[in-house]
C-alpha cells in the first residue's frame, strides 16, 4: 500500500458532504486513501438505483420521508432486497420486512439480545496526529458507510466514538481491541499499554467482561521478546497480534517481515505464550494490491500462509488466527476473483487458508473475515458467499470468526445485518459441499 493519494488524485474524487440521501448499506468499495478509490460498477449503480425507488414507494406507508425510511429497520431491509434483485438471491429478506411498518423492527428487536463477538476492532491513540488516516473515513462514508459521521476529524477515531459505534450503535456485545506495528512509530495506533487500558476502561464502565486486549508482538524488532515478557507479566493480554508482512502500509525496507515456521525467531516465543497461558496468535495476512508482485517485491510472500502449516502442526497447543481470511484481492472488482472461482472453485489464499486442515491434521487453525466479508459483501454478496462458504467447508463453522476492522468503516451495524442473512445460492452449495444449515450455525454463533 505504497502512497497516499495525491492533491491531483484527491481533486478527481467527490467530497463525501456532497451526498444526497444516505444508503443502510454501502453501494461502492471504500478506498482507505492509499489508491483511488474504484469506481461503482454498473450492479452498485442498480443497485443504489433501486433502493431509491423502493425508499420513494414504500416510505409513505411508514408515514415516513425517503431519508428517514432509509434510517429505518426497515430501509435496510428495502437494501437487501434491492442486492437481491440485481445479484439473485444472496441474502434471507422478505418483501413483508420492507412493506409493512413494525416488521422489520420486529424482526431487528428479537436478534438485538444475540451475543456478538467482534474479533478485530481499532482506535487511536488521543495524540494519534496522522490526519492521512481520515482519508478511510471520508472514502467510507461517500462509498461504503453513508451513517458514518465526523469523518473530517480524527476523534472518529478516538476512544469515546469507538464506544458508541461499537457498544451503542451496533449489537456488539463483547469487542477485541487490537493494534498494529509501523516501521514509522508515528503511525503506531495504540501502545500495549494503552490496549490494556482501554480494556480496563470499558470493563470497569459495564461492570463486566466487554472489551478483550491484544498485545502486538513485533519478531526482529530490538527487544522484542524482553516486551513479550512484560506484557505477560503486566499487562496480561487475551491474545497476540503480528504481522507477518512487517509494516501494513508500505513494503519494509527495515526487513521486518517473518514466517511463522521460522523455528529460531518464532518456536521460543510460541514456548514461552504456550507457558503462560496466553496461546492465541492473530496474524495479519492477505490484503495486497492486484500487482503485489510489483509493488510488494520480495516481501508479498509474507502475506500468504504457506508458512501456517508446519507451524500449526508443530504447536498443537496454539491457536492460530489469520485475520482477513488471507484473502489476496484488496480494493478492485471482484469480477476476475468471482471468475477464477466459479471456474476453478478457489480463491487466491483464501482456499489455501481453508485447505490447511485437512492438509496437515490440524485443529487449531481459524479464519476471520474483517474487512474482507465487507468488501465482498459491497463489491458483489456473490462473492462474500463463495468466501464464507469456502471457510466453513475447510475450516467448519466453529473456525471461522467475526471480525470488522471497525471503527475504520463506522459502526458495524451493517455488516452485523448481511451476515445475519447471507445465503449460500443454491448454484454453489454443491461446488462447495456446504449445506444451508452450516452457514446457519456460524450465523448463530457470530
Amino acid at each position: 500500500m505504497p502512497h497516499y493519494l495525491s492533491a491531483h488524485e484527491l481533486g478527481q474524487t467527490a467530497p463525501a458532504e456532497l451526498d444526497s440521501f444516505e444508503l443502510p448499506v454501502p453501494t461502492q468499495v471504500v478506498s482507505n486513501g492509499e489508491y483511488n478509490p474504484l469506481p461503482q460498477t454498473r450492479e452498485q449503480q442498480r443497485v443504489e438505483a433501486r433502493i431509491t425507488e423502493l425508499a420513494d414507494d414504500l416510505g409513505p406507508r411508514h408515514g415516513l420521508s425517503r431519508r428517514a425510511f432509509l434510517a429505518s429497520s426497515a430501509g435496510m431491509a428495502a437494501a437487501f432486497l434491492a442486492m437481491n434483485d440485481v445479484f439473485g438471491p444472496v441474502f434471507e429478506v422478505s418483501r413483508a420486512e420492507a412493506q409493512q411498518p413494525g416488521v422489520a423492527a420486529q424482526r431487528a428487536g428479537a436478534l438485538a439480545g444475540q451475543f456478538i463477538i467482534d474479533v478485530q476492532t481499532h482506535f487511536v491513540r488521543d495524540d494519534f496526529k496522522q490526519a492521512g488516516l481520515l482519508d478511510l473515513a471520508k472514502y467510507a462514508k461517500k462509498n461504503w458507510n453513508p451513517a458514518l459521521a465526523g469523518e473530517n476529524d480524527l476523534a472518529r477515531y478516538k476512544f469515546e466514538n469507538y464506544v458508541r459505534e461499537i457498544f451503542v450503535d451496533s449489537d456488539t456485545k463483547v469487542a477485541l481491541l487490537s493494534g498494529a506495528p509501523f516501521d514509522d512509530q508515528t503511525w503506531d495506533l495504540l501502545t500495549n499499554d494503552q490496549i490494556a487500558a482501554g480494556r480496563a476502561a470499558i470493563n470497569r464502565i459495564a461492570d463486566s467482561r466487554r472489551m478483550l486486549a491484544h498485545a502486538v508482538f513485533t519478531p526482529k524488532k530490538n527487544g522484542w521478546m524482553g516486551e513479550v515478557d512484560r506484557a505477560i507479566a503486566e499487562l496480561k493480554p487475551d491474545s497476540w497480534k503480528g504481522y507477518t508482512i512487517g509494516d501494513p502500509l508500505f513494503p519494509s525496507k527495515a526487513g521486518s517481515y517473518w514466517r511463522l515456521d521460522d523455528t529460531k525467531l518464532m518456536y521460543p516465543f510460541y514456548e514461552k505464550i504456550a507457558k503462560s497461558g496466553i496461546n492465541t496468535v492473530c496474524i495479519h495476512k492477505g490484503l495486497l494490491p492486484l500487482d503485489y508482485e510489483k509493488s510488494w517485491p520480495n516481501v508479498w510472500q509474507y502475506a500468504t500462509v504457506d508458512d501456517l502449516g508446519k507451524a500449526a502442526k508443530d504447536w498443537p497447543q496454539i491457536n492460530f488466527v489469520i485475520y482477513h481470511s488471507a484473502l489476496r484481492a484488496f480494493l478492485e472488482p471482484p469480477d476476475a476473483a468471482l471468475a477464477e472461482f466459479d471456474q476453478t472453485g478457489r480463491i487466491k489464499w483464501a482456499t489455501d487458508l481453508a485447505e490447511i486442515p485437512g492438509k496437515f491434521g490440524v485443529s487449531n487453525v481459524y479464519g476471520e473475515i474483517g474487512t474482507s466479508f465487507a468488501t465482498c459483501a459491497v463489491a458483489n454478496p456473490r462473492m462474500a458467499a463463495a468466501l464464507v462458504g469456502t471457510l466453513v467447508r475447510g475450516l467448519g463453522a466453529d473456525h471461522v470468526l467475526w471480525g470488522t476492522d471497525s471503527v475504520w468503516y463506522g459502526s458495524p451495524q451493517w455488516q452485523i445485518e448481511a451476515m445475519r442473512r447471507l445465503e449460500i445460492p443454491e448454484d454453489m452449495q454443491s461446488r462447495l459441499a456446504v449445506a444451508s444449515g452450516a452457514l446457519k450455525t456460524l450465523q448463530a454463533q457470530s
